[in-house]
């Protein structure tokens, strides 16, 4: 083997792990065996929440100081245990095989990918057309930061809360914070999309100086956009817990929303930046704080703005499938 390179049995799977010491995030010096230990001991809380979830994998094979590339399709080199969720792709015109990471071989064998971030669907793979959440990306545009995103956040939280709806708050690990309300109930995209875009749009009316909804950066200056368009059958957002590829190794980290208060008291954003190891540490102490996003049902009031959106029709063959190879339909 290789220098660097290592053998593991990891739950009974056997792994060749390579190229351990290069740096992922030259700054700090972090290796892709820390990228790899990360993943590894935060896996009780992450693979929960990636189980049964088609994965977009965001490869840095370099470096975050070098290129990436986004992965759909899981790797053909895959081992023959690694779960596929077979997903039709309207702009490729084709099945996609996108990977499911449902153990911690899975993950490990990922992390060694060089897949820093991890992207998940908001739905499970066999039932792609309903969404268990809906989902808010709140971005800053300069000078805003996070500490605006947390104000706009708290708006949020307390509209949804008039309507009987309880939410939850993340950074994005990134510049921002995103917004969670479960639903785990019956639900389709026309109608989260609608209802998020319904929503984002009255606050951009109410509030014009602090809000955009539009991701039009002409107007986004200052300004926090609500970016509703997440809730879609055909987009992926960073996984709770997933590594970013930023300078340092930050994490889209869960936060309580004394957190979010405080960081828009105080008007300090490095309340709310959270590395690997800050993460590990907040884990020990608090457990999985977005525990509720997996269980919690709720349902969206009639009473909500909404907007009609598009909702193209199913392609049948979805679901699960540990096949390796691609597939497309008849």
């Amino acid at each position: 083997m290789a220098k660097g390179d290592v053998e593991v049995e990891v739950e009974s799977r056997k792994l060749k792990l390579t190229n351990l010491d290069k740096l992922l995030y030259p700054v700090p010096g972090f290796t892709k065996a820390q990228v790899i230990d990360y993943y590894t001991r935060i896996a009780p809380v992450l693979l929960p929440h990636l189980k049964n979830r088609p994965l977009t994998l965001k490869r840095y094979p370099n470096g975050v100081d070098e290129e990436f590339f986004y992965e759909k399709n899981c790797p053909k080199h895959r081992p023959p245990w690694i779960s596929t969720a077979k997903v039709w792709s309207w702009g490729n015109d084709r099945w996609m095989d996108y990977c499911v990471v449902d153990d911690l071989p899975s993950l490990v064998w990922v992390a060694n990918l060089a897949s820093l971030e991890l992207h998940t669907s908001l739905s499970l793979g066999k039932k792609i057309e309903e969404p268990r959440m809906m989902v808010y990306d709140l971005d800053p545009g300069p000078p805003a930061n996070i500490v605006d995103c947390c104000q706009v956040g708290i708006w949020l939280r307390d509209y949804f809360a008039d309507f009987g709806l309880k939410s939850f708050a993340k950074t994005s690990g990134s510049k921002g914070l995103q917004l969670y309300i479960p639903l785990n109930s019956a639900v389709d995209y026309s109608r989260t999309k609608g209802v998020s875009k319904g929503v984002a749009q009255q606050f951009e009316r109410e509030k014009p100086k602090q809000v955009v909804s539009q991701q039009l950066k002409t107007l986004r200056e200052g300004k926090v956009l609500i970016d509703w368009s997440q809730n879609d059958q055909y987009k992926t957002t960073v996984n709770v817990y997933s590594l970013r590829a930023r300078e340092h190794p930050t994490v889209s980290t869960p936060v309580t929303w004394d957190e979010v208060e405080e960081c828009l008291s105080e008007r300090d954003p490095m309340r709310l930046r959270f590395t690997a190891d800050a993460v590990l540490e907040r884990v020990s102490s608090f457990g999985d704080l977005f525990e509720p996003v997996l269980s919690l049902k709720q349902k969206l009031s009639a009473k909500l703005p909404t907007t009609e959106t598009k909702k193209r029709a199913p392609r049948a063959g979805g679901g699960r499938s540990r096949q390796q190879g691609q597939r497309r339909p008849a």
